[in-house]
């Protein structure tokens, strides 16, 4: 293999570039935006930085090694800081609880909480650890290409009850409602279900607990540029704001791209960072095997999409932690609403994202970036307007916050901005507006999920959050991981 081109600059796109580029081949990454970093966009706007996502990095051991294969260290070109508590979770009642790993803080929170649930967080936190080395270290970052695979897996995953839910198995441990849903949340940041996805993901808690909750100075868009520098650093060739629009096949093999521009590329392998669907039912048109695979992908349960408000206000916010949850009044309802029925309820619960708190660069002076996440119905569940939806619900948000954080928020904000599914779906081809693509349920999983290597064309890949592992940071660096194996000769 000596030429490959990687579609897509997303995290998992510019991980994989890095590892086959470190390796001798001579990779080219074309991306279709102006920018790199796919979900990790970014947008400057009247002083301000806004990042699009993802904002929580874990794991920053997994990104270290991406320099290290060449022997470079992460810090040449990204300055992570830690983040404390990890977030602060707060209800509608004003408890809140603030989550961190620092032993005796967090069990001081547990216990002001529920005092009668500290020892059975101990427990949970050992099958937490349990299902970290059987579902992250040893299956995470390997290729899943055949059902055999999967069997070979399965006596580690029904030992550790893999088709129990995540939040069935943090309720076997503890009892008060609040700490179940600060225990089981985890998984709607991957596009998961607390309530349908495998018990297997509870291994967040541990991945977070062990590897800390970091930030990158300036921003996720520095661990990007920094990834970029890196990797063009090594020889490899970045073409941005030049979209793929075919992936050329001749019988069973990949033999080349197409972009917008006309520019063409023959190559030994294609890899592709891009929408699974998009990538199979656009850019593969011309291959029979490919139309077959999209028949079967447009049948599977994709994730919610989101809503995001971006707004930068007057003042500093020293009381407000860098990353905040506020659960609504609901939580298995909520979450019935947006996985199940589609519907768009009154309530929610939002994510919200301060990035000054920790890296005052993000705004003026005197002033602080924040945005604020709700997780909705994508748009085969939910198909409306959302140039009439949006201002509606934006509006809703931020008196939300201003209910419960910011009294005085209306007269505070001097720029905002608002991203919406049909935004996922235009901006990233992301199919239904998804934010991250295929749902995380156990039949989604593993061999289940889009395999790292199509099994029709034996020199197209995949990467990503469509792919094994998932999404998240460590999902789709672990994918590039998994893929690069396979494209290196690593694994059979």
């Amino acid at each position: 293999m000596k030429r490959v081109a990687v579609i897509g600059a997303g995290i998992g796109g510019l991980a994989l570039a890095i590892r086959l580029q470190s390796a001798g081949v001579d990779t080219v990454l074309i991306e279709a935006r102006d920018k790199p970093g796919g979900r990790a966009y970014f947008w400057e706007k009247d002083g301000f930085t806004f990042d699009g996502g993802p904002t929580v990095i874990t794991d920053p051991a997994a990104l270290a090694e991406l320099w290290r294969l060449s022997g470079h260290d992460i810090s040449e070109d990204v300055k992570l800081v830690p983040v404390t508590p990890f977030y602060r979770l707060s209800w509608p009642d004003g408890e809140r609880f603030d989550y961190s790993n620092d032993d005796p803080v967090l069990n001081a929170e547990i216990a002001r909480l529920s005092p009668e649930d500290v020892g059975g967080y101990a427990r949970f936190l050992k099958y937490s650890e349990a299902v970290y080395r059987e579902g992250y270290v040893k299956l995470g970052q390997v290729a899943f290409l055949d059902f055999k695979s999967m069997l070979k897996a399965a006596p580690a995953l029904i030992r550790q009850q893999a088709w129990r839910s995540v939040y069935s198995m943090v309720s076997s441990y503890v009892k008060n409602e609040k700490l179940r849903q600060a225990l089981s949340f985890h998984t709607l940041l991957v596009g998961g279900n607390p309530m349908t996805a495998s018990a297997i993901y509870a291994l967040i808690h541990k991945l977070e607990r062990d590897g800390g909750v970091w930030w990158a100075e300036g921003g996720t868009n520095k661990l990007v540029a920094g990834m970029v520098r890196h990797f063009e650093r090594l020889g490899g060739v970045v073409r941005l704001g030049d979209p793929v629009t075919a992936i050329d096949t001749l019988g069973d093999r990949v033999t080349g791209v197409k972009t917008e521009s006309g520019f063409e590329m023959q190559v030994d392998a294609v890899a592709s960072n891009a929408d699974i669907v998009h990538s199979y039912r656009d850019l593969l048109k011309g291959s029979r095997s490919a139309q077959r695979t999209t028949s079967n992908l447009l049948r599977k349960r994709y994730s919610p999409s989101l809503f995001v408000v971006h707004f930068g206000v007057k003042g500093n916010f020293p009381n407000i932690p860098h990353h905040s949850i506020l659960f609504g009044p609901r939580y298995q309802g909520l979450l019935s609403d947006l996985f199940d029925t589609g519907v768009l309820p009154e309530d929610f619960s939002l994510y919200l994202h301060h990035p000054s708190a920790t890296d005052a660069g993000m705004a003026p002076e005197g002033h602080a970036a924040f945005y604020a996440l709700a997780p909705v119905p994508h748009l085969g569940k939910f198909p409306v307007d959302w140039d009439q939806v949006g201002p509606v619900l934006e509006a809703r948000i931020l008196a939300e916050v201003q209910r419960r954080l910011i009294p005085d928020l209306n007269e505070r904000i001097v720029t905002k901005f608002s991203y919406a599914p049909k935004d996922f779906r235009d901006d990233l081809h992301a199919h239904l507006g998804s934010g991250f693509s295929l749902e995380p349920i156990l039949t989604q999983s593993a061999w289940f999920r889009v395999h790292n290597r199509d099994d029709a064309i034996s020199n197209l890949y995949f990467v990503g959050a469509g792919t094994h592992p998932g999404a998240g940071i460590p999902g789709v660096v672990g994918s590039a991981k998994a893929t690069a194996a396979l494209m290196l000769g690593e694994t059979k």
